[in-house]
């Protein structure tokens, strides 16, 4: 449910917006075209994009598959679980409400939830709205995992997080959490006297005439839905369940492309609330601090190529989705998938440069330079909030690895600008008293890291086992209650699945020692006096879980 800057000054000749839509549409097309279905082909799951232009749709398509199993293709018909854009819906529901006179975005929740415990803070609704409430995400805890089948109503889901020690104090620091649209979808109910989804279908869907979305439900049938998927390293599987009481008023809204584009256009029109209220949703807002962050209400205020955007994202058991307006322009695309893997934020911030006319860079456009101006810039940067980036050279291609994170390819526009594969994030180095400088750029927002003296994670060596003392690590681990990891081997290699998750690949580097590549964890398995292994011991992010084998 997830929460997420493009730097190219590549123009194509044949776009112009300055043209009506007919003399480009032809041209355009075929270029999204080329674009889309080089990344989602007959044999993956789908993805549905549309384009609008001045509240008309002038591109609309679908790739891939929509169920694998039948080999059902995708549609621009079929209906997603858009996850976190449902936000935005939540969002509005609570501004119809305050243009209604029955709420304030400066009232505190206990006004509407008596009995939370708000541990002596004063916690607003523009607290919950903007994520700077500093209550805990129940998605982030482990135990949610345990709940993911489970139906619960909204007062029974809240109080899973009510009671968490609060992660800061309210207004003070941005930090994305689900828990607070949990409270603002409760709060919807206290003052409507009706249920959330009642609200949103009689409020929002019906007198927009979104007749192709729907609170989502694993029970019910609804036409069109294109079935949610995960990927592995050995290729997709079904998504894991997940009750959509559980994401609720934060991500449970399931739509098509057409349908969001009926949403925005509601937006733009002033149709659900005044152009005043919208302005306080869409601009961003302000910490105690005085900091200006992006997150307004619902909506993100971000950049594309020099162009004002708002836009927001979302994932979900099995699905991603994401939407960007561009003011300026009166330009809308909407991305939406059937699998929880890749980034379709790229595809809808590609196809967006494209048709504002200011295209990303590719990574087919990278320049050659030499080693040595390669190695100007390798070394580790520090960023706000104690990240560090480092910048490694092997075989005359630079990478960049976030610690804690995977190493990625970068590739040179010019000596001192590169871009991750997609051209949506950049980097842009520099030398500044002597010092130098590593600026990322990515949906709009520029980081500038400085040069520290670190050396890069040293990169581990895997040994090969044998496949029979592979099998003795087979089985299942229980980390908490409800929540266990799968070992499994195949083809001479060792995985493991957790509870909602998908598989991963283990690598040795000793006998009863593993690490993993694609997050940083070790797993450390331990015998009994026969020599039979009884239990693993994971270690990530600074913790130490034990994890008795069940099965």
């Amino acid at each position: 449910m997830t929460t997420k800057a493009h730097l190219s000054k590549i123009m194509i000749a044949c776009i112009c917006l300055l043209f009506s839509v007919s003399s480009f549409a032809q041209p355009l097309e075929q270029q999204i075209d080329t674009y889309i279905s080089t990344q989602y082909t007959s044999d993956t799951p789908g993805v549905s994009v549309l384009v609008a232009k001045n509240g008309k749709a002038i591109y609309s398509n679908a790739f891939g598959i929509a169920n694998l199993e039948t080999g059902l293709k995708a549609d621009p018909k079929n209906v997603f679980e858009i996850g976190s854009i449902t936000k935005q819906f939540t969002a509005v529901a609570i501004l119809m409400l305050v243009e209604q006179g029955k709420l304030s975005v400066d009232d505190n929740i206990t006004k509407y939830i008596p009995d939370y415990p708000t541990q002596g803070k004063t916690i607003t609704v523009h607290h919950l709205l903007n994520h700077t409430s500093g209550i805990q995400s129940y998605t982030g805890m482990a135990r949610f995992k345990t709940l993911a089948r489970t139906d619960m109503t909204p007062t029974a889901l809240i109080d899973t997080f009510k009671n968490e020690p609060m992660e800061f104090d309210p207004g003070t620091q941005f930090k994305y959490n689900n828990s607070g649209y949990i409270l603002l979808g409760h709060i919807i109910e206290v003052i409507s006297g009706t249920s959330y989804e009642n609200f949103i279908q009689a409020n929002i869907f019906d007198t927009v005439g979104m007749t192709n979305s729907y609170y989502g439900s694993m029970a019910k049938l609804i036409p069109n839905r294109a079935r949610g998927y995960s990927e592995t390293e050995t290729g997709y599987r079904n998504a894991d369940y997940l009750s959509l009481t559980l994401p609720y008023a934060a991500g449970s809204i399931m739509s098509t492309t057409s349908d969001l584009l009926k949403w925005q256009n509601a937006i733009s029109a002033n149709t659900l609330i005044k152009r005043n209220t919208l302005e306080n949703a869409i601009n961003g807002s302000t910490l105690t601090s005085g900091e200006v962050i992006s997150y307004g209400y619902g909506w993100i205020k971000g950049d594309l190529n020099g162009s004002a955007t708002v836009e927001h994202s979302g994932g979900i058991f099995g699905y991603s989705s994401n939407g960007i307006y561009l003011p300026e322009e009166d330009v809308y695309v909407i991305g939406l998938t059937n699998c929880d893997c890749g980034n379709v934020g790229d595809i809808v911030s590609n196809v967006a440069a494209m048709v504002i006319g200011k295209p990303f860079a590719k990574k087919e456009d990278a320049i050659t330079l030499s080693d040595a101006q390669l190695r100007t810039w390798v070394g580790a940067y520090t960023f706000d909030g104690g990240v560090v980036r480092h910048i490694t050279l092997k075989d005359n291609q630079l990478y960049s690895q976030r610690e804690g994170s995977t190493n990625l390819e970068i590739y040179p526009m010019t000596a001192t600008n590169f871009i991750f594969d997609g051209g949506a994030t950049t980097y842009d180095f520099s030398t500044e008293n002597g010092n130098r400088m590593a600026t990322m750029t990515a949906n709009g927002t520029a980081m500038t890291g400085t040069e520290i003296d670190k050396a890069p994670p040293a990169e581990r060596k895997e040994l090969t086992l044998d496949t029979a003392l592979l099998q003795t690590y087979i089985g299942s681990y229980e980390l908490q209650p409800g929540f266990n990891l799968v070992i499994s081997v195949r083809d001479n290699t060792l995985y493991g699945v957790a509870t909602g998750q998908g598989e991963l690949e283990l690598f040795a580097e000793a006998k009863d020692k593993f690490f993993l590549k694609a997050i940083v964890a070790n797993i450390d398995f331990t015998r009994n006096a026969e020599g039979a292994v009884e239990s693993l011991t994971l270690f990530q992010g600074g913790q130490v879980m034990l994890a008795k084998k069940t099965d």
